[in-house]
């Protein structure tokens, strides 16, 4: 009779005809000859190495991810490339761009009310807080038709914003032709005040030093060009028998024909829409208010416009020098 086989850690043998293929589970066999069931996954230092590497490669993608608000730009190429759907198929078109409030402005400036110097400042503000400056060659058509009302507010719409439209033009109604209505500012002067600068402006130019007046007055005579003004008042020449102070008001008042009739309907059209489109109008004889309002109500388009204009030497592009020469000559 046969004694039955005792394996080593005493008690019967549980396998008596052999141990399975790869050999005793752990539990029941020797520490010693475990032997792994999935032989197969075996891992070299390298290989794991790599793996580790892999996986923080991925953490930091996933972390630029998050920070950055969307996929960098190779992996949304290395989709494209991979198939045709993107990350736009399944994600839909990436949140736009947050505009500052207002991002639409339009500077209809009167003409001799400063406009001259609040240009310059405006060409070293859009650089600086890099907003869109639009300008317009044309300076001396103020009323426009239908069409060409329409094609203008078209073309002022479809710039990039946040912009700053700026030109001498009657008020432009946007919402009458389906555009969204800007808000619009202005200064303007004493009406005195600017006749005076205007009736010098005729027949001198102004400080750019340009034969402008000579392009704008070509016929006057030297005699007319040299004359006193205080003659022109008192012996009623023509300029002076009409000093157009009702000029400003159709700047305010709008394209409509009635507006360049001086009247009550035009004047109570012209402050109807001062309340309702007009953020600021200020008084060029109070500039440095109106600046110093213009930065706090626009900051994201005036913010440090006071320093510049009383400084032209402060840090940043700053104005050209003489900028207050400008004003000194406007007024």
């Amino acid at each position: 009779m046969k004694k039955k086989q005792q394996h080593p850690g005493g008690g019967a043998d549980p396998w008596p005809h052999g141990a399975p293929l790869g050999g005793a589970p752990p539990a029941l066999g020797s520490w010693k000859r475990r032997v792994p069931l999935l032989p197969f996954l075996r891992f070299s230092l390298r290989d794991y190495g790599f793996c580790m590497a892999t996986l923080l490669v991925f953490c930091l993608g996933s972390l630029l991810y998050q920070l950055s608000g969307g996929p960098p730009r190779f992996l949304l190429d290395l989709r494209q490339y991979l198939g045709n759907s993107t990350y736009l198929d399944d994600h839909g078109p990436p949140p736009s761009k947050v505009l500052p409030f207002p991002s639409q402005v339009v500077y209809n400036r009167v003409g001799k009310c400063g406009s001259r110097t609040v240009v310059l400042l405006l060409r070293i503000l859009s650089e600086k807080h890099g907003f869109n400056l639009v300008t317009s060659d044309i300076h001396n058509k103020t009323r426009l038709t239908k069409n060409e009302q329409m094609e203008l507010i078209k073309n002022i719409s479809t710039a990039e914003q946040p912009y700053l439209f700026t030109r001498h033009v009657h008020f432009l109604n946007f919402s009458r032709f389906g555009g969204d209505q800007p808000v619009y500012i202005n200064i303007i002067r004493d009406p005195v005040n600017r006749f005076l600068s205007n009736y010098f402006f005729r027949r001198f130019g102004d400080w750019r030093g340009e034969q402008n007046h000579m392009i704008r007055t070509p016929s006057m005579r030297q005699e007319e060009r040299y004359l006193d003004i205080n003659e022109c008042i008192l012996e009623n020449y023509p300029e002076c028998s009409n000093p157009r102070l009702f000029y400003i008001i159709p700047y305010f008042c709008g394209q409509h024909p009635r507006c360049r009739e001086p009247g009550e309907w035009a004047l109570e059209r012209a402050k109807l829409n001062v309340n309702e489109n007009f953020l600021l109008v200020g008084i060029l004889e109070e500039l440095e208010d109106v600046l110093l309002l213009l930065e706090r109500f626009l900051p994201h388009y005036f913010k440090g416009v006071l320093s510049i204009y009383k400084d032209p030497d402060c840090p940043g592009p700053g104005p050209p020098m003489g900028i207050h020469v400008v004003m000194w000559k406007e007024r």
